[in-house]
Formats: C-alpha cells, structure tokens, sequence
C-alpha cells in the first residue's frame, strides 16, 4: 500500500481482515520504517516549496492546505507539513543538521511571500529561483483581467460565444510559435474587431514579451531584459492589470533571474505532487493529517523498504 498506493480495503478484502486492522499495521510500521530510516534524507542542492491542497472540512467546506517539501534534483518528497504559510516549513528547516542546511545552493518557489520568508528565515544563504511557469502564469492571469474589464467596459455583460474576446480567450493564452496561421490570423483579426483602445493586445504582447526572457542565457542580459520590461508596464499609460504585473516582476526580479543561473524549476515538485494526489485518490480523500503524511511518504519519500523486514513497531 506504500509503495504502490493501493486502497486500504483491496488489502484488507484480500487478505479477508477488518480494514482498521490493516490501517494501523500500515500506519505503525510506516512510522517506524520512516524513523529508522536515518538516510533517506540526503544531501539536497536545489530545495522546493509548493503547496497542495490536503482537503475541504466543515459546514462551508473550508480548504485546509500543506505544503510539500522536495528535492527538486533528485525527484524525492523529503516530507509534508501542514498549512501554506511560513511557520511550518521554517520550523522544519530550523529542525534539519545545520551542515545539510548548509550544502543547499537554491531553493525554488512560486512567488509565494510565505515560502519566501521561510527561506529568509532558515536559508539565509540560499539563492531563491521563481518557478517560470508560475511567472508566465501571472502574465496570463493579467490577459484574462484585462480582457474581462475590456469586455464589460465595451460590451456591458461577460463574455458570450459569439463575443470577439471569447472566442479567443485561450488562443490569448497560448504560446504564440505554437499557433498555427490559420489561429494567428482568428486572433489578430478578433482583436482588431473587439480591443478597441489595445489594451488586451498590450496585455498579450507583455505575456510573450516576458515569455522571451527564458530564451536567454545570460544572467546579465536577462536581468537587463526584465528590468525594461517591468519599467515599462509600470508606466502610467499602461492598465493598471499590467502596471500591478509591472510591480511584481520588480518585486521578485532577483529571484526570476535567478533562473537563468541555477536552471532548476518547481517541475520536480509538481509531479510530487502528483504522487501525492494519486495516493489521496486511492485513499478517497484523509481525515487525519499524519496519516496522509505517512501514506505519501511511503508512496514519493523512497524510504528503504530493506530496512522494514527488522523493525519491530511500538
């Protein structure tokens, strides 16, 4: 069930035994195998951050998060702590061998001022990388605001199927290499019908303006890049959608650059994640915390399975 993230009640059906008596063997000797395991946690270069969402509880079916922690070089979840904040990813960094802490050159986020204070706080030293896609994803998410505001300012209600810009809402989003003529020309044409005064064009050059800074490699030259271009969208004639996107880039410009230097992104995080998720499904969704811990990290942790044959749980 650890190492395959299958259902508790496929094991328990099996083996013809009531499934709480398989949770707690599974539970007690993957606590026990994850204890013993003094090297499963190694030495880490690059070091990720990223939220997960870990379920809805309550009458108004609140979202509680946590946070996974991840090796980012070597595809490895290190361990998962509650909630999205920086408390408990700082606690658990503060907790590690200062000499790990020590052999960690990046650290990698999703322009989170959380896991930016966490890093501040327990890795000093450490350069902090923003994750490209969730950069360009700020872009797109300025397009979309844009392209509502202009939509409601020009047409007075949301986007309908016949409207110019929502017909064209995702080609906005895509990458424009990718677009073939036949789409280039649905989307030049739709925006000359419907952005009147250019601002959802303005908006869509700057997402492909800041999706070129990652056809570069020199940190220099990137760092010269990014610098026109967030003064430029923070000029006063641009939408404010694009002068708050202006400001962000600006904000965390050390970090973006960072990329072109350190070449490791939340990629490896992600797909974590991914595991994560698939034992969550199998599981139907956790009530407690630690056992959804325990259950991922058997599944995306790479415990050493040789070792459990020689425990013996408390």
């Amino acid at each position: 069930m650890g190492r395959e993230a299958r259902p508790i009640s496929d094991v328990a059906g099996e083996l013809g035994c009531d499934w709480h008596t398989v949770n707690r063997a599974v539970l007690s000797r993957g606590q026990a195998l994850l204890a013993a395991d003094a090297e499963r946690v190694g030495a880490v270069e690059a070091f990720g951050l990223d939220e997960t969402l870990f379920g809805r509880y309550g009458r108004w079916r609140t979202r509680v998060w946590c946070t996974s922690i991840v090796d980012v070089t070597g595809g490895q979840l290190l361990d998962i702590v509650p909630g999205r904040d920086a408390a408990a990813p700082t606690a658990w960094l503060l907790e590690q061998p200062q000499a790990w802490r020590d052999g960690i050159d990046w650290g990698v986020l999703d322009l989170s001022g959380a896991y930016r204070s966490a890093f501040d706080t327990a890795l000093p030293h450490v350069g902090q990388v923003a994750d490209p896609f969730h950069v360009v994803r700020l872009a797109n998410t300025s397009i979309d605001e844009v392209r509502r505001r202009v939509q409601n300012d020009t047409l007075g209600h949301r986007g309908r199927k016949e409207d110019p810009f929502y017909r064209i809402r995702r080609l906005l989003l895509a990458a424009h290499e990718r677009l073939g003529d036949a789409a280039d020309a649905k989307l030049r044409g739709l925006l000359a019908a419907g952005d009147l005064r250019g601002e959802v064009r303005l908006a869509w050059h700057a997402k492909e303006t800041l999706r070129g800074l990652y056809d570069l490699d020199c940190p220099q030259i990137a760092s010269a890049y990014l610098t026109e271009l967030a003064e430029g969208l923070t000029d006063g004639d641009c939408p404010p959608e694009l002068r708050r996107l202006g400001r962000t880039l600006g904000r965390w410009h050390t970090a973006i650059v960072n990329w072109h230097r350190a070449r490791v992104t939340n990629g490896p995080t992600l797909a974590i994640n991914n595991l994560v998720k698939r034992v969550k499904r199998a599981a139907f969704g956790f009530r407690r915390f630690a056992h959804y811990r325990i259950r991922a990290l058997l599944y995306a942790g790479r415990p050493n399975w040789a070792l459990l044959a020689g425990l013996t749980p408390r």
